[in-house]
């Protein structure tokens, strides 16, 4: 009988073999861990969150939401995961990172269909199905073998992750909790700046000393996930208008939303115990982080439970590799899923992931693969990064640029945006009711 094999247990690699077992077909899970673990990896479970705990936007008016909904269509493992382990975060998802992956790694390892192999792929055999789905932080040995099959030198960007503060050494009296323009619930700890304080913190921020990259030079930094110091050298106001805006909160405290500034504290587990510093991806050295992110107000005393990392993202030149279906255009029986297709952020990782194992499935069974329709957002993503029109390939994330507008005129942006989700989600239904 075949097998689908899968390499890497990341969120694309877990759907992937779901998709492939859900569908009747035995899959074999490569994952490296726990002999050998990746920069950013730290525990032995599939599907690490390493990054941030948010899933981003719930709302189907956001493309991002409405992804989400389109991939519980499809049985997502993922978003099955996701529900079990959230945590408050206003209107997005957020999860406690360890439950989500130990609900996961259970759910994986207990399916009849998948076998987990322990060791690092290094070889791709072109008349095996496989899936390679190593994401942002593929091993050497695999990248080379993916160099080579690929006929192409490996692009990388950077990716940097945000630093985390224990709940208890946060000064309460000096922030207060809200949701910008009250959607959802107050679950976000907000840090209001004056002016002065602002400047200070920035002047701090622009001057302080990073960490040097390792064998890696000229690194180019995607835009969805930039370091905050990168950013705040753009120009003094580039921070309020990003992650640090104060728009839309009001401190009940004062009934005022007059802060110059508003940092923005996440929930990053279940208890409440732990809060993530909201678009403070960053790679200064730890004793920096320490000193100027101490400098916010409500932080001077905050216990850093984890500190911000960087580390290097990989991604294949997609428009010149795959087609619409994540399947390499010269090996048939080679899929890809995950960002090393040039799908940027956890839930459009393991939408691809989705596509590529439920594909291999159907191409195992001589049955018609799914579909990709550009009035989906699951579907928007390959046909983009599969557009051989695109010469520089750069990460894309879920958008509506991408998805196919309607022919109806509608000047509400939210409005046309949930008449979009609507006809996406019809649109899922049909093709897969089709299958």
């Amino acid at each position: 009988m075949e097998k689908i094999k899968i390499i890497g247990a990341g969120l694309a690699g877990c759907e992937a073999a779901w998709q492939a077992a859900q569908s009747g077909i035995a899959a074999e899970l490569v994952e490296m861990k726990p002999a050998r673990f990746s920069p950013a990896h730290s525990n032995e479970n599939f599907a690490e969150l390493v990054c941030s705990n948010s899933l981003k936007a719930e709302r189907i008016e956001n493309a991002c939401g409405l992804l989400k909904e389109e991939m519980r269509l499809f049985g997502s493992i993922i978003m099955e995961a996701a529900d079990v382990s959230r945590v408050p975060a206003g209107g997005a998802l957020a999860v406690d990172r360890d439950v989500f992956s130990e609900y996961i790694t259970k759910k994986i390892k207990s399916h009849p269909l998948i076998t987990v192999v322990n060791e690092e792929a290094a070889d791709i055999d072109t008349d095996e199905y496989t899936i390679i789905a190593t994401g942002p932080l593929t091993s050497d040995a695999l990248a080379k073998a993916v160099s080579r099959l690929t006929d192409a030198d490996e692009l990388y960007f950077f990716d940097a992750a945000a630093p985390v503060v224990t709940e208890e050494s946060i000064d309460k009296s000096r922030v207060f909790k809200a949701a910008r323009y009250d959607r959802g619930t107050a679950d976000y700890i907000n840090c209001p700046m004056t002016k002065d304080e602002y400047t200070a913190f920035y002047n701090a921020l622009t001057n302080a000393e990073t960490a040097q990259l390792k064998d890696f030079e000229n690194a180019a930094v995607f835009e969805g996930c930039m370091p905050v110091e990168v950013m705040a050298k753009r120009g003094f106001e580039t921070l309020t208008f990003g992650p640090l805006k104060p728009v839309g909160l009001v401190n009940p405290k004062t009934g005022k939303d007059d802060a110059y500034a508003v940092v923005q504290l996440r929930q990053d587990n279940r208890e409440g115990t732990l809060y993530n510093l909201v678009g403070f991806q960053t790679n200064l050295k730890w004793g920096e982080q320490k000193r100027v992110f101490s400098m916010i107000p409500g932080l001077e005393n905050a216990e850093f439970a984890r500190y911000g990392v960087m580390h290097r993202n990989t991604y294949i030149n997609s428009p010149r590799i795959l087609n619409r279906y994540y399947q390499m255009i010269k090996y048939p029986k080679i899929f890809f899923a995950g960002q090393i297709t040039g799908v940027e952020g956890y839930v459009e990782s393991a939408s691809s992931g989705i596509l590529a194992g439920y594909n291999a499935a159907r191409l195992i069974q001589g049955k018609t693969m799914w579909e990709p329709s550009s009035k989906t957002v699951i579907g928007a993503l390959p046909l983009y990064i599969s557009d051989t029109s695109i010469h520089r390939l750069q990460p894309m994330n879920a958008n509506f640029g991408i998805v196919e507008g309607l022919s109806e005129r509608i000047r509400k942006k939210s409005d046309r945006y949930n008449k979009i989700a609507l006809r996406a989600l019809e649109t899922v239904k049909e093709q897969l009711a089709r299958q």
